[in-house]
């Protein structure tokens, strides 16, 4: 695959600003200015209240007026921001730091109106390191915990008046200690069941559960499982998720960050100041958690990670499964309401494996097949024109989110998100709905192999090397600027293996074409002598990537019955579609793969077609040496969107002579590529013969289709073409029944190299044949002989892509044809056919 750079948006903040207030909002997330409002109801908090005021320092600055309410309380309110992408925030007004000397007379509720027992305050070293953002353990300090003489209730409630603890008729008011800490001893025996803070800012009242009153939303099994690296459901565990918590409904964050010595989570909720909002780590895992009452699905939100040299970074959430809409960059806590309705197709789809089914794809870039239409939009028109054209599937090529559109998707940074360039998740999912309900298989491109190096997404996440290898020189790959993951740590492992399974799972995916597979094999891919370590063995296979392959694919096909994998591997790679347990000629396991691209069959081929006619009997070895290893894996015949980009000309552009021996060569070489073993794929824009490359920025010239142009039976009869080509594809078992069975193949002359002619017999299951003829010299060839089976009195010509009504000459064999006891090509009984210039003929027994 072909890539170009990645945008760069820096994320990063200072640790402190200069006046000691603790660190900006994201810049690349500018905060809305917070708008006045009135006191508000419990009820009414829960449920929109996104409000909040700066306090005013030294009781002299005015803050600025909220524009949006949230049902969890301000922890943050900055001052009025001109700009989302604004480079530098106004200055916050600074919290208040001295501690007070006398509690205000909270109220027990045995004994209405009689003050609490002393201010129970945040220890020295605790506040320090929660306003620094370094706290592992943010719950053991805030929060209600039993003490000698009472209740202690703490809560770090930054630009606050006042906080109030709400629990049945208690109503307990909390000392102002500075820095947005409030606290104080209440004399009661437990800690209540359930309680809530009551937030006072200077012209709201919000009235909230408290975030650090819960226990861990993630449980241990989880935890042991992602210890293992073994979490086969890892969105499950990871990520943003709405759910409802020891009886209250909110969003539980969790993030893997090993290397972090604190994380915050922040985003519009809280202003994107997430001092009031720190995470606990739960133990050894590296995970950290914190589960916020009254947020769901909707919230903007990122991760505030203090890495180990005491640095601040705001990244997007690994796991999010929605995201803002590039160029912005923040996750969104996302819930689906989806409901499928392909039961019928799922139920079916695995009823006939893979590579005996017929299996035409075609290729799609989303944004670009139809530019500017939604998911919702493609749902209406990609699945009646595929249809209409016979294609069993398409493959869309990468739709998680990415940051450049010029990359086609090539390079991930939300490795859990449909790119919400084209609508949401549930929107994407009403997009394969829609397909699966027209009968159309849905693969994608899937692209483990490498990701961007975006300073807001993985690279050093926590402030080291995690998703990618430790060692830069393994890191940095050599062709796309990007780095690879490294497949040897377990939780990275998860990390893929898992988004295999989620596709498949959540979006009922199909099947997934896996990019760039050789890149991931080899230890020295584009490297030089000296640029690259052998294996332990001495080797230059990557051990790390293959167990990772063989895991990825194990688990695919034993969670999703159904789903085929498919490599895009470039090399003589042994075993690429054999089993995981069975050991080749090199000592390695087979990959585990469904299918495999042909490459070789692909650049062969296209290399051949580029010759003159005259010249092209000093190349007919390139049309006939596919057969030497065609079943040594099982084969995708590929004509993709790499093949008529960046100089490569459009399919039929490649051609020689003029616009007419063009499209013949072009019909004729797509009758040569269906009717050949391995299933055929075919990129948008090639099935009615588009002249120019494909770009990602117009799609297909679908004006070259419009009656009202010249030359539009021309290339309306190509696409005719392609029609006709699928549907008596589907209809005949020898074209694909047997793709992966020698016994389903045999010449009848490979060798006619003076007269660019390859003919061939297909045989089904039950030995009914269909004889394939392809000619590649602009010349008509009479009584052109051919052997034949002798059981069969006559042959049938049943698709001649030199028809008229396809833009031929109409050069056919119209009526049956019987053999005679001519003996040819070592078989008793032939044929005299008329071979039409440029073109393929298939016959069958009449």
């Amino acid at each position: 695959m072909t890539r170009r750079p990645t945008s760069r948006t820096p994320s990063d903040q200072p640790e402190r600003e200069p006046d000691g207030t603790p660190p900006q909002p994201d810049p690349t997330r500018s905060p809305k200015a917070p708008k006045a409002a009135k006191k508000t109801s419990e009820k009414t908090a829960s449920k929109a209240t996104k409000t909040a005021k700066t306090a005013k320092a030294a009781k002299t600055a005015t803050p600025a007026k909220t524009t949006k309410t949230t049902n969890t309380a301000k922890s943050a309110a900055p001052a009025k921001a001109k700009s989302r992408k604004a480079s530098t925030p106004a200055a916050k007004a600074p919290r208040k730091t001295a501690t007070a000397t006398a509690a205000p007379s909270p109220i027990a509720p045995d004994t209405p109106g009689t003050p609490a027992t002393p201010v129970s305050t945040v220890p020295e070293s605790d506040r320090s390191r929660l306003l620094d953002g370094t706290h592992h353990d943010p719950h053991s300090v805030l929060g209600a915990h039993l003490v000698g003489d009472g209740v202690a209730f703490r809560a770090l409630r930054p630009y606050a008046r006042a906080v109030t603890v709400v629990a049945g008729e208690l109503r307990a008011e909390l000392v102002d200690d500075g820095d947005g800490f409030f606290s104080a001893v209440v004399p009661l025996r437990a800690v209540p069941d359930s309680y809530r803070l009551h937030v006072t800012y200077e012209e709201t009242d919000l009235e909230v559960p408290d975030a650090y009153g819960f226990l861990p939303a993630l449980g241990e099994f989880d935890l042991h499982l992602l210890g293992e690296g073994r979490h086969e459901r890892l969105w499950d565990a990871l990520g943003a998720r709405p759910m409802t918590h020891q009886g209250v409904r909110g969003t539980r964050f969790t993030v893997w960050a090993p290397n972090a010595r604190g994380v915050r989570v922040v985003g519009d909720f809280n202003f994107w100041d997430g001092v009031g909002f720190p995470m606990r780590s739960l133990g050894g895992s590296g995970v950290w958690e914190l589960f916020v009452p009254g947020l769901g699905a909707g919230e903007l939100y990122k991760f505030q990670i203090t890495r180990p040299d005491g640095s601040m970074t705001f990244r997007a959430d690994p796991l999010a499964r929605r995201t803002e809409v590039p160029p912005a960059n923040s996750s969104v806590v996302h819930e689906s309401a989806h409901v499928w309705r392909d039961e019928e197709w799922l139920r079916r789809r695995g009823e006939t494996p893979v590579h005996e089914a017929p299996f035409s794809v075609y290729e799609v870039h989303l944004p670009s097949w139809r530019p500017g239409l939604t998911y919702r939009q493609l749902a209406d028109q990609l699945p009646a024109y595929v249809s209409d054209l016979g294609f069993t599937h398409v493959e869309l090529m990468p739709v998680a989110e990415h940051p450049f559109g010029g990359s086609w998707g090539y390079q991930v940074t939300g490795f859990y998100a449909p790119t919400s360039r084209l609508g949401s998740p549930d929107d994407f999912k009403h997009l394969v709905d829609a397909l699966h309900r027209a009968g159309i298989g849905v693969l994608m491109d899937w692209v483990p192999a490498h990701f961007p190096r975006d300073d807001w997404a993985l690279a050093e996440f926590d402030g080291r090397p995690l998703y990618e290898h430790e060692d830069p020189a393994r890191a940095a790959h050599p062709d796309w600027g990007t780095l690879e993951f490294d497949y040897g740590r377990k939780e990275v492992r998860n990390f893929l293996v898992a988004n295999a399974t989620y596709w498949c799972e959540e979006f009922h995916i199909d099947g997934l074409r896996v990019d760039a597979v050789a890149s991931m094999l080899y230890l020295d891919y584009s490297r030089e002598h000296g640029e690259w370590s052998p294996n332990e063995h001495g080797g230059r296979e990557n051990l790390d990537a293959v167990a990772f392959l063989q895991e990825m694919n194990a688990t695919v096909y034993r969670r999703c019955p159904g789903v085929v994998t498919i490599a895009e591997e470039s090399t003589a790679w042994d075993g690429v579609t054999r089993a995981t347990h069975h050991t080749g000629p090199g000592g390695f396991g087979g990959l585990g793969f469904g299918l495999k691209w042909n490459m070789g069959w692909m650049h062969d081929s296209l290399g051949y077609m580029t010759k003159d006619p005259v010249h092209r009997k000093h190349h007919h070895h390139e049309m006939t040496f596919s057969m030497v290893y065609a079943y040594s894996e099982n084969y995708v015949l590929p004509i993709s969107h790499d093949e008529v980009v960046h100089g490569k000309r459009a399919l039929v552009s490649k051609m020689p002579g003029d616009w007419w021996q063009r499209r013949a060569d072009h019909r004729a070489y797509l009758g040569f590529m269906w009717a050949h073993p391995g299933k055929q794929l075919l990129f948008m824009g090639q099935e009615f013969a588009q002249g120019a490359e494909w770009s990602e920025g117009h799609g297909p010239d679908w004006w070259l289709l419009d009656p009202a142009y010249g030359a539009e039976a021309d290339h309306r009869g190509v696409r005719d073409l392609v029609r006709d080509l699928n549907a008596l594809y589907r209809a005949v078992p020898a074209l694909w029944q047997r793709d992966t069975d020698p016994g389903g193949f045999a010449w009848v002359d490979g060798d006619a190299a003076e007269d660019n002619v390859f003919a061939f017999l297909r045989t089904d299951a039950q030995g009914a044949p269909l004889l394939a003829v392809s000619h590649f010299s602009p010349v008509v060839r009479q009584d052109y002989r051919l052997g034949v089976p002798e059981e069969y009195a006559a042959w049938q010509e049943v698709l001649n892509t030199d028809a008229a009504r396809y833009g031929g000459s109409d050069t056919l064999n119209p009526h049956a044809l019987k053999p005679d006891a001519s003996p040819s090509h070592g078989r008793p009984a032939s044929l005299r056919l008329t071979l039409p210039p440029l073109a393929t003929i298939w016959l069958r027994p009449a």
